[in-house]
């Protein structure tokens, strides 16, 4: 029985030979059987494995134009299916470029050191969510004091590089200028100069290392296997001096092609995940976790 009714602009892909959710119903109850799971990664599994089959009922597709009805079986709408998240990410997309300015964008990525890696696996929600705390801090602190007013951007977190490897970096896509406080003016800046790099770098370094020890004093963080003698006071000093005498990665350069380039190239990340349906891009990501 198909009880509701949708109509959808989505262009239907033609269905790769083989799909994820293949392997999971061919091979994932002897995974499952071989392997300890955390009860997150099986709720995940049998998401993927009922996705768009009778399990979860189905629903009528009608198109706008013609009227043309076809049955289909509902999605699981898991963010990790490869299959359910094409039509939100063209939705975000189209918001996100909705809300650009007529003015010029930059854009610009702040990276953790792999030194802290270790420490963010074990506490993503603390460590990611400081991540964007001293990085957003940062910019409007730029914002404020370079240009006289409030900077306006968007952030992305990305998890991984291209060959799967843990990589925190946070994407931002910026506006090349201010409002003024008293919201009556546009303050541009520079045609091919935002910030200093050199300069962000350090005010990021000493906001992100602060909040970390802010967070070490209130018990926020774990310290789990490998982690473990950070649990010391004395030693999780030491490792704070040890980030704070590194250089942070920080990159910033205009768009060449203006800002909806990076909103592709960031919204291709949105919403998919490491493993995809589609060969050509199963080298090709890096994973968001958080979104603002």
């Amino acid at each position: 029985m198909f009880p509701a009714v949708r109509t959808s602009q989505e262009v239907f892909r033609k269905r790769p030979k083989w799909e994820l959710a293949d392997i999971f119903r061919l091979h994932g109850n002897e995974y499952r059987h071989g392997n300890s799971l955390p009860l997150s990664h099986l709720k995940v599994m049998h998401s993927i494995d009922v996705c768009r089959t009778a399990y979860l009922g189905g629903h009528v597709e009608k198109c706008d134009s013609c009227g043309f009805e076809k049955h289909a079986y509902n999605s699981c709408r898991n963010r990790h299916c490869p299959k359910c998240q094409t039509l939100t990410k063209a939705k975000w997309l189209e918001a996100r470029k909705s809300e650009l300015l007529p003015a010029g964008y930059f854009h610009t990525v702040f990276t953790l050191p792999h030194e802290l890696n270790p420490l963010a696996l074990c506490n993503k929600k603390t460590v990611f969510g400081i991540l964007f705390k001293a990085a957003s801090e940062t910019l409007v602190q730029f914002g404020k004091n370079n240009l006289g007013g409030k900077l306006g951007f968007l952030c992305i977190l990305h998890t991984w590089d291209q060959t799967l490897m843990d990589h925190f970096h946070l994407h931002c896509v910026i506006a090349g200028g201010v409002l003024s406080f008293d919201k009556n003016k546009w303050i541009s800046a520079r045609d091919n100069f935002l910030f200093s790099v050199r300069a962000l770098s350090v005010v990021f370094r000493a906001k992100f290392t602060d909040y970390l020890k802010k967070a070490f004093s209130k018990g926020d963080l774990i310290f789990p296997g490998k982690t473990l003698p950070l649990a010391n006071e004395k030693e999780f000093s030491t490792f704070i001096k040890t980030l704070k005498d590194k250089n942070w990665v920080v990159y910033c350069k205009k768009p060449f092609a203006g800002p909806e380039q990076v909103l592709d190239y960031i919204g291709r990340y949105t919403h998919r995940v490491a493993i995809s349906n589609n060969p050509e891009y199963v080298n090709d990501f890096e994973t968001p976790l958080v979104c603002i």
